[in-house]
């Protein structure tokens, strides 16, 4: 992740006019926009709409702590509601993501795009520095309008893979120029088909940045369908390292 300092000198040229700065150095200011460096938690809510009706709601409890080796998160997510899910977990504790139910006391291995809720992803809630999985190439500049139809300049991007922990086939990013926020993204499955669209709105300022404290998710092939991910209770975190393995799932404390 990029340390503050040099972000501050990155966004101050970017208001000056400079030359536009290396595809991947962009994405990698956006990271350090829409994650903290240091481990924290926050309270995630998803909620499903369908016509713009609210059909499902899951809130979970995510703890992510950065992987100086690897520049990627460990991430432990733990579910609070509904409660016929409380006690559950995934656990992104290195290459592998685990998947804890206390029903039957056992972890399972699942895959990063398996559906939580709506249009949301496992994937989708992680904690994730998409510089660490991808390679970025400039596609060129754009003004689109972001969530709440005001228009942006952007550099668009194109994320491609280069770990087996990326998510996705292929990433459209849209990072506002002037601020090197994440404004849009569109994510394509390894067939290239597109599978839905983000929008990052609702900037506060958390953990010392403003960042995007949600997150829209739209299907690509019907827009009635629309989940929000809508992060809460920022905080930074001092749970235990032992927190991140998976021998540990069945012996967290109640939250």
């Amino acid at each position: 992740m990029i340390p503050t300092l040099i972000l501050t000198v990155m966004l101050t040229a970017a208001g000056a006019g400079a030359e536009t700065p290396p595809p991947q150095d962009i994405v990698r200011a956006a990271d350090a926009i829409r994650n903290p460096s240091r481990p924290f938690r926050t309270r995630l809510t998803l909620t499903e709409f369908v016509s713009g009706q609210d059909r499902d709601r899951t809130v979970l409890l995510v703890h992510a702590r950065l992987d100086p080796a690897s520049g990627q998160f460990r991430n432990l997510v733990r579910y609070l509601e509904p409660r016929r899910d409380t006690g559950k977990a995934v656990l992104l504790g290195g290459r592998t993501l685990w998947f804890f139910d206390p029903a039957s006391n056992s972890s399972v291995r699942i895959s990063p795009q398996q559906r939580l809720l709506g249009q949301a992803a496992i994937g989708d809630v992680l904690t994730v520095n998409l510089a660490a999985d991808y390679s970025a190439r400039l596609e060129g500049t754009e003004t689109i309008q972001d969530a709440q139809r005001v228009a942006r300049a952007c550099w668009h991007l194109v994320l491609e893979p280069r770990t087996e922990l990326a998510i996705y086939g292929r990433v459209d990013y849209w990072v506002e120029q002037s601020t090197f926020r994440p404004i849009k993204g569109k994510v394509w499955s390894d067939s290239g088909r597109v599978l839905k669209v983000l929008y990052y709105r609702a900037f506060e300022e958390r953990l010392g940045a403003a960042r995007p404290t949600e997150v829209v998710i739209i299907d690509s092939v019907d827009a009635a369908l629309v989940t929000t991910a809508r992060s809460e209770a920022w905080a930074w975190d001092d749970i235990p390292e032992s927190w991140f393995q998976r021998e540990a799932l069945a012996h967290l404390p109640p939250e």
